[in-house]
């Protein structure tokens, strides 16, 4: 909850620098629910990007998602009518806390899933809705807010790393990640470092999987 309040209010205030009030914030954080791409969003339209601009940043900021989603598929086969929005609101950190599959004992895991989900989507709104309000009443330089997003990443990366055997997956997303940015550069590295890295975690899950176990 904290990290996502914290965050949220981190857009809400870029997103009201930009000239749009709560309303906006609440909209954009309910559809959209992308964290690294309300925070680009928020600076599109500060700028004035054309749809065409607005699409294709969008698809590569977020392309991660839908490995996130497929990768989900067989944890959330049998959720029934809550499957469409746990697809939805894969997002990073969901991710983290759910990709293991596990839930606590007793539990019904599908229902544990949702409303971890729902719990997490609501502190997003709210995070948004409290930024755009704070950055109206006390204006502030709002350099660096967005590398908010760059330090939950480092936070979830650590959490994975101490709480897992098994680090294979860290270190092949370092190097492929590594691989692709001196290849591609900053610009386009992100869709070819997330094929790179599914290729290399398919032809290594058995390994993966005997590691863990």
């Amino acid at each position: 909850m904290s990290g996502y309040i914290f965050l949220g209010i981190g857009f809400g205030v870029l997103l009201q620098k930009a000239g749009y009030g709560p309303l906006w914030a609440a909209v954009m954080s309910l559809t959209i629910y992308g964290g690294t791409m309300q925070y680009v969003g928020a600076s599109l339209i500060a700028t004035g990007a054309d749809f065409i601009t607005a699409l294709i940043t969008t698809f590569a900021v977020s392309a991660r998602q839908l490995f996130y989603a497929v990768s989900m598929l067989p944890i959330y086969k049998g959720a029934g009518w809550k499957k469409p929005y746990l697809i939805f609101a894969v997002t990073d950190e969901t991710y983290a806390l759910t990709v293991d599959g596990s839930y606590p004992e007793g539990a019904d895991e599908h229902l544990y899933r949702f409303l971890l989900s729902v719990f997490n989507h609501s502190y997003w709104i709210i995070g948004g809705i409290l930024g755009n309000i704070i950055g109206a009443k006390l204006p502030f330089n709002t350099d660096g807010v967005d590398y908010s997003m760059t330090a939950l990443f480092i936070t979830v990366l650590v959490a994975q790393w101490t709480g897992r055997k098994n680090h294979i997956p860290a270190i092949c997303g370092f190097f492929c990640t590594l691989i692709c940015l001196l290849i591609f550069g900053q610009d386009a590295f992100l869709i070819p470092a997330m094929v790179s890295i599914t290729i290399c975690l398919t032809i290594l899950r058995k390994k993966c999987e005997n590691t863990e176990g």
